[in-house]
């Protein structure tokens, strides 16, 4: 990818944002608390989800990646290796596993600041494998560059995934989705 995607602020979900989500799952969303990061195209692409679902189930994944055609091109980099390949560096690289691990700390907190779900673990493999290049992309599009650093690895090989123009169209025809 040329140029990453810019880092935006965290929002409130509007209508659309929700019918958005709702297009590109197929389903409701549980358990949103926020728009963590936009698409370029101007679709949620990362949803901020409560570590607890409505029904009290805890749900350890923080950033919830959204945009099928993100999600698409990192299944397409996880299925090259690619996460093995990560795993191997964070075996030999200590400089490496010590980011890796502050993002996992970062991960944490960022959760435990909503609600601590003791003795859950973070997400996407984090601190001490690399299981997950959806969420780790996903940490990386909300918190910003610099924070995990194989989700901005991830993100860097990525094709730009909004340049075709919106993933969905939640709002063609629908009089008062604004």
């Amino acid at each position: 990818m040329d140029t990453p995607p810019p880092k935006t602020e965290p929002t409130e979900p509007t209508d659309a944002d929700i019918a958005a989500f709702k297009e590109q799952l197929g389903r409701p969303p549980r358990g949103l608390r926020s728009i963590a990061h936009r698409c370029p195209c101007g679709n949620p692409d990362v949803v901020e989800t409560a570590p607890r679902l409505e029904d009290g189930t805890p749900f350890p994944t923080l950033y919830y990646l959204t945009c099928p055609r993100a999600a698409s091109a990192i299944g397409t980099l996880e299925g090259s290796g690619l996460m093995k390949e990560m795993q191997d560096r964070l075996a030999t690289d200590p400089e490496l596993a010590a980011a890796y691990r502050a993002a996992h700390e970062d991960y944490i907190a960022r959760r435990d600041a909503i609600e601590v779900l003791q003795g859950f673990p973070s997400a996407g493999g984090m601190p001490d494998r690399v299981k997950c290049l959806h969420v780790l992309v996903g940490h990386s599009l909300a918190a910003g560059p610099g924070v995990n650093p194989f989700g901005d690895e991830a993100i860097a090989l990525l094709p730009e995934w909004w340049s075709k123009g919106p993933c969905v169209n939640p709002c063609a025809g629908e009089e008062g989705c604004a």
